[in-house]
Formats: C-alpha cells, sequence, structure tokens
C-alpha cells in the first residue's frame, strides 16, 4: 500500500489549501480514508474521515464547518479541502487507509508520508 500526500504549504490565516492522497497497492473502494495531523510537540490526531463510498464523513471539532474531505474512487483521491486556515491548523498531515471501512482511530493501519502545512501571516 502507498498513500502520497501533496497541496501542503504556506498560507496566510483565512486562507484555503486543498490536499490530495494518491492512493495505490490496494482496492481503494474497499477502504475508509482519513486524514491525520501532528503539530511540532503533540500527539498525531485524526482531522477527517470518509467511508469506502462517502455516505459517511467525520470530523474532529476544531475543523468543523471549515474542512471538508471527499474521495474520488475511480481515480483512488482523497482530498482535503481545508478552508478559513488558522495557524493553530499547521501540522504535517497524512492520509491513511481504513481496510474495515470503521473509521475508528484504532482501524487506520496504512499510513503515507505526510504533506507539511503551515499558516502563518
Amino acid at each position: 500500500v502507498q498513500l502520497q500526500a501533496s497541496g501542503g504549504g504556506l498560507v496566510q490565516p483565512g486562507g484555503s489549501l486543498r490536499l490530495s492522497c494518491a492512493a495505490s497497492g490496494l482496492t481503494f473502494r474497499l477502504y475508509g480514508m482519513g486524514w491525520f495531523r501532528q503539530a511540532p510537540g503533540q500527539e498525531r490526531e485524526i482531522v477527517a474521515a470518509i467511508s469506502r463510498t462517502g455516505g459517511r464523513r467525520s470530523y474532529t471539532d476544531s475543523v468543523k464547518g471549515r474542512f471538508t474531505i471527499s474521495r474520488d474512487n475511480a481515480k483512488k483521491t482523497v482530498l482535503l479541502q481545508m478552508n478559513s486556515l488558522k495557524p493553530e491548523d499547521t501540522a504535517i498531515y497524512f492520509c491513511a487507509a481504513d481496510r474495515s471501512d470503521r473509521l475508528g482511530v484504532g482501524d487506520f493501519g496504512s499510513w503515507g508520508q505526510g504533506t507539511l502545512v503551515t499558516v502563518s501571516s
């Protein structure tokens, strides 16, 4: 399983970024997918998750109304649209895959390399 995240960068507070995760080596449509992040000195946290069909989506409270997770099973990609970014969103963002489709934090067993998001003026 290979998961390659991209789209990170430096953005001013209030700005937007769209992260993309390209998957290979798995039957993508059978996996729930998630985005996690880890800020310096902090533990990794789940940001958003989406079920294999896209019918279930979940978000951590701090990003509700600002972030949107989506997926394209034909292209084997999962996206994270991030709007109204805040300095506290600064972190390395990772995508991960969940074969069980339960979307619990402990259910994600395949991880990709992260992409750095920095929100600063």
